[in-house]
């Protein structure tokens, strides 16, 4: 179960990194990504969280789609019933997040006293114990401690919001964070992100409809003058990350 002992503030936010222990897997298959997103939607709420009726609505509303693929079952049921049943009383607001197969980076904004603690419990239980009856084993599933890191101002924001959204692209390119990109371009960067990687919340914040109800956007849309904003200036994140590594590359040859 996750936990930290540092105090958080109301308003404050926050750059939260969660991992699984000795950085094994935590996301081993499409359906334990979707239980991922469960899990931030129903678990941010102060009040009992009670998986089995709202796994009820959900299957409720998949079988009224009638045939489609399970995958845009789930993606529409999910959306669907975050709309309809949303009654939570919320800890934390998402401002974004990103899930890789060994960790889960949270943008977050504390909204009730204690609120990233308690979310941070909640979280870890819950999707722990699904985790553990799926694939038949006991223990923790996360690391005991998250890591936090307090975001102060507006350039800092910027990098964290960047970085948080760009994190898939280490799928495709190994050692992007610390190296760059050196095997592909950036449309073929941008591609990936915008068309093959869907468990982020940087597809809602560029104009796509992914998981909507999750992230609560309008702050950081603000802060970073829009959508449109939000794609050039992680376009410019990649080009730059792109162009360090290829001077890097001149100056070892």
């Amino acid at each position: 179960m996750p936990y930290r002992k540092e105090e958080f503030t109301n308003d404050g936010i926050y750059h939260i990194v969660l991992r699984g222990i000795d950085d094994n897997l935590i996301f081993k298959d499409v359906n334990d990504y979707y239980r991922g997103i469960f899990s931030i939607y129903e678990f941010n709420n102060l009040n009992p969280v009670t998986i089995q009726e709202k796994r009820r609505i959900r299957n409720t509303l998949k079988k009224a789609h009638g045939r489609r693929t399970s995958r845009e079952l789930g993606r529409r049921a999910f959306i669907e019933s975050a709309e309809y049943i949303d009654s939570r009383d919320r800890l934390v607001d998402v401002l974004t997040f990103c899930f890789m197969p060994n960790h889960i980076h949270l943008l977050l904004r504390q909204v009730k006293e204690n609120g990233i603690h308690k979310f941070m419990v909640k979280l870890g239980s819950g999707y722990g114990r699904y985790f553990n009856q799926k694939y038949l084993r006991k223990g923790y599933v996360f690391q005991n401690r998250f890591r936090s890191v307090a975001v102060n101002n507006n350039d800092y924001l910027l990098i964290v919001t960047n970085y948080i959204h760009a994190n898939p692209i280490s799928i495709i390119e190994p050692g992007f964070k610390e190296f760059g990109i050196r095997s592909h371009s950036v449309e073929e960067v941008v591609d990936f992100l915008k068309n093959k990687y869907r468990w982020s919340g940087f597809l809602d914040y560029v104009g796509f409809n992914n998981f909507p109800s999750v992230t609560e956007r309008g702050f950081l849309l603000e802060a970073i003058g829009g959508k449109d904003n939000m794609m050039n200036n992680i376009l410019d994140w990649i080009a730059h990350k792109r162009e360090a590594a290829l001077y890097r590359e001149i100056l070892l040859d």
